[in-house]
């Protein structure tokens, strides 16, 4: 069995678990928590930080901090997982899908163009969509499988706009910009706000877990006040407004630690891995050029069949081939905007995320993965490739 992504646990981590539990820290409160903040503030440059229970309770604080709420529209991807969607809804507020550009991030020339001709400015300082008559508030850009999404449009998009820029870097931790305006900087630490998973199939996993930064200190005090149920007395349990369970744990902490000092390792292996498949002549998606990216995930762009359902056809006969085989492959998710709950939210023109969705098969990419196993995927995906695009282009006209 070849994996998609696994965690690999071949450092600290024992040994740091061992110790919070020597020292009765189990829950939601211990010495790793602060420790692990602060190695993360070091490692990312994000100037303020709040250890949390999950990427998604993270980017549920940043909207209520940012006071996002009922009958406000929140600009975000189509292409993402439903985890990046849902807090929109949890804050009574309503997405607005984009489309994507080639780096599967959000397209900031469709994002202007919606705000620009879709919207209106009013008097109270806020951009209106002309025909929802609501105005819009925020705009999650989503740095997809360790891809930088382009901040540099997308700053001066949410500048020109008035309108806060969140930043979902649950997958990108470690990714940064290597040239131009933001040079040195980290996904995560440009936007207004910034949130972090690190889930069991991340780059770095807590086991489960999340951050949420900002460069503002008030904003992060605020998040981390939301994530104690917003407590304001620890004796007498006085709460100022409606929180939330939302704390990491100092067992999560104390895995974050041990994952943190190998995360650079854990980047070279990903990239290393990445150019492997690419010189056994697989046809990726590529990462940003400005940037270096973490290469979280690796996306395989089956070929275009020349007709609608031609490569979603190739895509799925592909992933079942080879799952027979024992590699454990899956296709892009199911785009946002054609999900029950939000089939009936604006889609402003979506083009680029269909043919994405239709011919990306993400591979194996755990930092366990041999070059061998490596070889073997690709030899297999080409193999399958050779024997069956003929086929389907005969059939398909």
């Amino acid at each position: 069995m070849i994996p998609l992504s696994v965690p690999n646990i071949n450092g600290n981590e024992l040994k740091y678990v061992s110790e919070a539990l020597g020292e009765g820290w189990v829950s939601t409160g211990g010495p790793s928590i602060s420790k692990f903040e602060d190695a993360f503030m070091s490692y990312s440059g994000a100037e303020y930080v709040t250890a949390c229970q999950s990427g998604t309770a993270a980017l549920h604080l940043a909207l209520t901090d940012a006071r996002v709420g009922s009958g406000d529209l929140v600009v975000a991807p189509a292409i993402t997982f439903i985890a990046s969607i849902n807090p929109i809804s949890y804050v009574g507020a309503e997405p607005v899908f984009l489309d994507c550009d080639d780096s599967l991030c959000i397209d900031p020339v469709k994002a202007e163009y919606y705000l620009c001709e879709e919207c209106e400015p009013r008097g109270d300082g806020f951009w209106y969509d002309k025909t929802l008559n609501k105005p819009v508030k925020a705009l999650i850009a989503v740095h997809l499988f360790g891809n930088m999404a382009d901040m540099e449009k997308l700053v001066a998009i949410c500048k020109a706009h008035n309108i806060i820029l969140i930043e979902d870097a649950a997958e990108a931790v470690g990714t940064f910009y290597k040239k131009g305006a933001y040079a040195g900087k980290m996904a995560g630490t440009i936007g207004d706000y910034g949130v972090y998973s690190f889930n069991g199939n991340k780059i770095i996993t807590t086991s489960g877990g999340g951050m949420a930064t900002s460069p503002v200190s008030g904003r992060v005090r605020h998040m981390r006040h939301l994530a104690s149920q917003a407590k304001t007395d620890e004796i007498y349990y006085f709460h100022d407004e409606i929180g939330f369970n939302y704390r990491m744990t100092n067992i999560q902490a104390a895995i974050g630690l041990a994952q943190l000092e190998q995360l650079e390792t854990f980047i070279k292996i990903k990239q290393a891995n990445y150019n492997l498949y690419r010189k056994n002549g697989l046809d990726l998606v590529p990462f940003r050029k400005n940037c270096q990216a973490n290469h979280w995930f690796y996306s395989y762009l089956c070929p275009p069949e020349g007709c609608e359902s031609g490569g979603k056809l190739l895509r799925d006969d592909l992933i079942k081939r080879l799952g027979m085989l024992g590699i454990h492959t899956r296709p892009i998710w199911g785009l946002c905007h054609e999900q029950p709950m939000y089939i009936t939210c604006r889609a402003y023109k979506i083009e680029r995320a269909y043919e994405y969705y239709r011919r990306v098969v993400n591979l194996p990419c755990s930092t366990s993965l041999t070059a061998a196993d490596v070889c073997l995927v690709a030899e297999e995906i080409l193999s399958f490739v050779k024997n069956r695009v003929p086929e389907y282009t005969r059939l398909t006209g």
